[in-house]
C-alpha cells in the first residue's frame, strides 16, 4: 500500500483539494484509494494533532483540549487504532491523508520523524504532496488567515527577514514563545518560514527520503473549476477517472482597512491579555474581530514583491525537480511598497476594546475559576488546561485523585482498581465523526412544508416546573424540524403552565393539563392519554424526551431532515444519551443552556447504565401500541419485520431494541449522526432547585448527592450542537417579541432564582450544594463510584 501525504498549506487550496476527496470518497474507495475518515472527515486534523512535539501547543490542540500531553497521547492512540481498522476494512492500494496545517507549522524534524513513525508501521512507501505558488501571494492569504486568527504583527516582520542568509533559519529563530494562555502561538504570530520552500522540502525528505515530496503548482481558478479532479488525480496517483467535481470558487480576502483593523485590534488585546488574568476563547475572540469589518478593496501582494524576488531563483532551480509545478504560477505581482492600509472611519482599537472588556472580564472570570477547580484536582498531573475548556484527564490512570480518596467508599475503590484496566473503563476514542468541522456554523434550514392533514414531526414532553428553560427548548427544536409539540404539566407552580398556554394561544405548540393524572406515575398517564390526540395520530415522527434533553444531529446542515436521509430505512432511532455536566456554573443564569454546558461524558462509558441510556425518535406507523419514557412498546407482531432500529451512527441494532430495552450496549453504542444531549444538572444551582422536589425540610440523599455522582460528567468538550446557535437565537428572538411571553418568562426566571436563594438558606440544601461542588472526579473515578451507589441502593 502507497501512501500519499497531503501536507496543505491551508492557503493553497488545500479545502478545496479535501472537498474533492470527501465528495469523491465512495468512488475512490471502488478503485482501491482510500480516503481516510478516522483522522478527520476532510481535513486530517486529528493526525496533525496527535504527531506534534508535546511542548509545540497549537491553537488546535489548545482549544480542543488536547495540550496536556497524556491528553495527546490519548488522541494519537484512538486516531490509529480508527486508522488501521479502516485500513484493514478497506485493503487500499492507496491510502490518502490530508493534514493542511503541516507544511505551516511544522518546522521541527523531531515533528516529521515523530509522523514517520506513526506512518512506518502502516507503508514503507510513503509520497509527501504540497500546492505552492508565488511567495508572495502565498504570504498575503497566510497573513489574512493569522489575523483572522489573532495575529498582531505586522507584515514588516517578514519584509524584514528579505535580507538574511537563510530565510527558514532565520524566521524560525523569530518564532515567539509559545503562551496559549496569553494567545500566544507559532501559527498566529510567527513569520512564514514555510516559503521558503527550498527548505520545505529539504525537511520533509530528511524524513521521509530524497524524492519523496513533490510540489504542484496551486492555480486559483483551475481549482475552482470541474476540472479541479485533473490535479487531484495527478497529486495522488489516481489512475482512472473520478468525476468532474462542482465549480467552488474560494473566499475572497478580507478588505484592507477590515485587515488593518483587525490586526490593531490583536496588537492591543494581546496586550491586555499579557497579565495571564484574561482569557478570550476562539469564539469570543472571532466574534469581537467580526465586528470590525468594513466594505473596501482588498490588499493586493504588489507591496511584497521583493518576497517573490528573494525566492525567485530558488524556485525556478525548484522547477527542474518537480515538474507539477508551472512557471506561470510563480510570476512575481508589480513591485510597490508595501504599507498597511488606513484602517478608516477614524478607528480606534482601545475604543474596540473598552467596549468588549465586560464580555472578557465576565469570560475570564468564569473560565479561570473553572480551570483552578480542574487544576484542583490533580496539579501535579495536570498540565495547563484550556481555559474555554475542561481538561481531557487520562481515564486510566493508575492512582485514585486526593478528592477520589476522601469522597469514595471502600467498595468503590475496588471497582475503581477493576475498572481501570478492563474493557469497561470509559474512554473518548470512538466514532469517525470530524467534530472540528461539525463545530462550524451551518446555513439556515430550508422552511418545511407538511403534506395536507399531516402533523410532521412531533414532540411529546411532559414538564414540572421548568419556566427558565421552555423557550430556548422550543426554539432550538423548531429550528433543527420539530413541527408540534404536544406538552403535559402537572403541579406546577413557577408559571410553566402559563407559559405553555400562551404558546398554544400563539399557535406554537398544544399544552395539556395533567394534575389529575392517575396510575403509576403522572409521565405515564400524559402518554397514554397522548395516544387520543389528533395531534399525534396525524405526525409523520414521534419523538418523546424531556425539556432538558437536545436533539443534536451530527450530519448534514444539523436538521432531522439530514438525520432521515442519512438513516432512510429507519422507523426507530435510539437516540443515545451524552450526559453534560455543570461545566464550573454554579450560579443559574439567563443564558442558553446549550452555549454554557459543553463539558460531558465519554463516548465510551458502559458502565454505569444510565449514561448510555437513550430516547426513541419513531415512526407513526402504528408498530406499538404503547409509548413509554424511554421508548414505544407493545409491538404488534404484523410489524416484526417491519421495523428496523438504529443507533446514532445510523447502525442497525433491531435484534437488540425489537421488544426491549432503553440503553445502549458496546455492540450497538454509535453517536456520528445523531446524540441527545442531555442536560441533567445544568448549573449547581438549577441542580439544588430540581433536586427539591418540593420537599422543604429534607433531601434524601440518593436524589441529591449520589444524582450529582451520576450525572455531572466535566471529562469531555462537545460543542458540535453550538453551530445551531444562530437558528435558534432567530426563533428564540421571534418568541420573545411577544410581550407576554417575554413576562411570563422573566417571572420564571425570578420564581427559580428566589427558590436557589430560599434553598441556600437551609443547612441542609447548602450542605448539599457545598458538597457536589467538591466532587471532582476522573470518569473512571465517576464510574467506580456510582457503580458502588447503585450495589448499595
Amino acid at each position: 500500500m502507497r501512501i500519499v501525504l497531503h501536507i496543505g498549506p491551508e492557503t493553497t487550496g488545500a479545502d478545496r483539494i479535501q472537498s474533492i476527496l470527501s465528495d469523491k470518497r465512495e468512488g475512490l474507495k471502488s478503485q482501491g484509494v482510500l480516503f481516510a475518515r478516522s483522522p478527520g472527515n476532510r481535513n486530517h486534523m486529528r493526525l496533525y494533532m496527535s504527531v506534534s512535539d508535546p511542548e509545540h501547543v497549537d491553537p488546535f490542540r489548545y482549544n480542543r483540549g488536547y495540550a496536556a500531553p497524556e491528553a495527546q497521547e490519548q488522541l494519537r492512540e484512538a486516531m490509529i487504532e480508527g486508522l488501521r481498522a479502516e485500513i484493514a476494512a478497506s485493503r487500499p492500494d492507496t491510502l490518502i491523508l490530508s493534514a493542511a496545517q503541516m507544511a505551516s507549522s511544522f518546522h521541527r524534524p523531531s515533528e516529521v520523524a515523530r509522523l514517520r513513525d506513526l506512518l512506518a508501521p502502516l507503508s514503507n512507501d510513503i509520497q509527501v504532496v504540497a500546492t505552492v505558488s508565488d511567495p508572495a501571494r502565498m504570504l498575503l492569504d497566510h497573513y489574512a488567515a493569522q489575523v483572522s486568527e489573532g495575529r498582531a504583527t505586522p507584515l514588516e516582520q517578514e519584509l524584514n527577514l528579505i535580507g538574511a542568509p537563510g530565510w527558514w533559519q532565520a524566521a524560525t529563530a523569530a518564532m515567539p514563545a509559545i503562551d496559549p494562555i496569553r494567545g500566544i502561538f507559532e501559527e498566529t504570530q510567527g513569520p512564514a518560514f514555510w516559503l521558503d520552500l527550498v527548505g520545505l522540502v529539504a525537511l520533509w525528505e530528511a524524513g521521509f527520503g530524497a524524492g519523496a515530496v513533490r510540489l504542484f503548482s496551486h492555480d486559483p481558478a483551475d481549482l475552482a473549476s470541474p476540472g479541479a479532479t485533473e490535479l487531484v488525480r495527478e497529486m495522488f496517483g489516481i489512475t482512472r477517472g473520478i468525476g468532474r467535481a462542482e465549480p467552488a470558487l474560494p473566499a475572497p480576502l478580507p478588505s484592507a482597512a477590515t485587515l488593518s483593523r483587525q490586526r490593531r485590534f490583536n496588537e492591543i488585546l494581546l496586550r491586555y491579555m499579557a497579565s495571564g488574568d484574561k482569557v478570550v476563547s476562539r469564539q469570543l475572540w472571532r466574534s469581537l474581530l467580526d465586528e470590525l469589518v468594513v466594505d473596501g478593496t482588498p490588499p493586493t501582494p504588489d507591496g511584497l514583491a521583493a518576497i517573490s524576488t528573494r525566492f525567485e531563483a530558488a524556485n525556478s532551480a525548484l522547477m527542474l525537480d518537480h515538474p507539477g509545478m508551472n512557471e506561470d504560477q510563480f510570476t512575481p505581482p508589480p513591485a510597490a511598497d508595501w504599507v498597511e492600509a488606513d484602517p478608516e472611519r477614524g478607528f480606534r482599537a482601545s475604543q474596540y476594546l473598552l467596549a468588549a472588556r465586560w464580555r472578557i472580564d465576565k469570560l475570564s472570570a468564569e473560565q479561570l475559576a473553572l480551570r483552578a477547580e480542574q487544576l484542583a484536582v490533580a496539579p501535579a498531573e495536570t498540565a495547563p488546561a484550556p481555559p474555554a475548556a475542561p481538561q481531557v484527564e487520562a481515564e486510566s490512570d493508575d492512582s485514585l485523585s486526593e478528592t477520589a480518596r476522601r469522597l469514595m467508599p471502600p467498595l468503590a475503590v475496588q471497582n475503581f482498581e477493576k475498572l481501570r484496566k478492563s474493557s469497561y473503563a470509559p474512554h473518548n476514542r470512538i466514532g469517525a465523526v470530524d467534530e472540528e468541522q461539525l463545530a462550524a456554523s451551518f446555513s439556515p434550514a430550508k422552511p418545511r412544508k407538511l403534506a395536507k392533514g399531516k402533523t410532521g414531526n412531533l414532540i411529546v414532553g411532559c414538564m414540572k416546573n421548568e419556566a427558565p428553560y421552555i423557550l430556548e427548548w422550543v426554539a432550538y427544536h423548531r429550528a433543527i424540524g420539530v413541527d408540534n409539540f404536544l406538552i403535559y404539566t402537572n403541579d406546577c407552580s413557577d408559571g410553566t403552565s402559563e407559559i405553555l398556554d400562551r404558546l398554544q394561544a400563539l399557535g406554537v405548540l398544544q399544552h395539556r393539563n395533567n394534575d389529575n393524572w392517575k396510575g403509576n406515575s403522572p409521565q405515564q398517564h400524559a402518554l397514554n392519554q397522548a395516544l387520543k390526540e389528533p395531534v399525534l395520530k396525524n405526525s409523520d415522527w414521534i419523538i418523546h424526551i424531556d425539556v432538558d434533553e437536545f436533539i443534536n444531529i451530527r450530519c448534514g446542515n444539523g436538521t432531522l431532515d439530514d438525520f432521515f436521509a442519512a438513516a432512510p430505512d429507519a422507523t426507530n432511532v435510539a437516540m443515545t444519551w451524552r450526559l453534560f455536566g455543570h461545566n464550573g456554573v454554579t450560579e443559574l443564569k439567563d443564558e442558553f443552556v446549550i452555549d454554557q454546558f459543553d463539558a460531558c461524558a465519554p463516548k465510551y462509558c458502559p458502565k454505569p447504565h444510565t449514561v448510555w441510556g437513550f430516547k426513541t425518535m419513531f415512526r407513526n406507523i402504528g408498530a406499538y401500541e404503547k409509548i413509554s419514557c424511554h421508548r414505544p412498546n407493545k409491538l404488534d407482531e404484523a410489524f416484526e419485520t417491519k421495523v428496523k432500529w438504529v443507533n446514532g451512527s445510523g447502525q442497525d441494532m433491531t435484534g437488540e431494541a425489537l421488544k426491549s430495552g432503553w440503553r445502549n450496549s458496546k455492540k450497538s453504542i454509535g453517536y456520528d449522526l445523531l446524540q441527545l444531549n442531555h442536560y441533567a444538572l445544568r448549573s449547581a444551582e438549577s441542580f439544588l432547585v430540581k433536586r427539591q422536589r418540593g420537599r422543604a425540610l429534607h433531601v434524601d440523599r440518593s436524589i441529591g448527592l449520589n444524582y450529582w455522582i451520576r450525572m455531572d460528567w466535566n471529562d469531555h468538550r462537545d460543542v458540535t450542537i453550538k453551530r445551531n446557535l444562530p437558528r435558534m437565537r432567530a426563533e428564540y428572538d421571534l418568541l420573545m417579541q411577544d410581550d407576554t411571553l417575554r413576562d411570563l418568562h422573566a417571572a420564571g426566571l425570578d420564581w427559580h432564582r428566589a427558590k436557589a436563594a430560599e434553598l441556600h438558606g437551609m443547612p441542609e440544601f447548602e450542605d448539599l450544594y457545598r458538597q457536589a461542588l467538591e466532587v471532582r472526579l476522573s470518569g473512571t473515578e465517576r464510574v467506580a463510584y456510582a457503580l458502588a451507589l447503585d450495589v448499595e441502593s
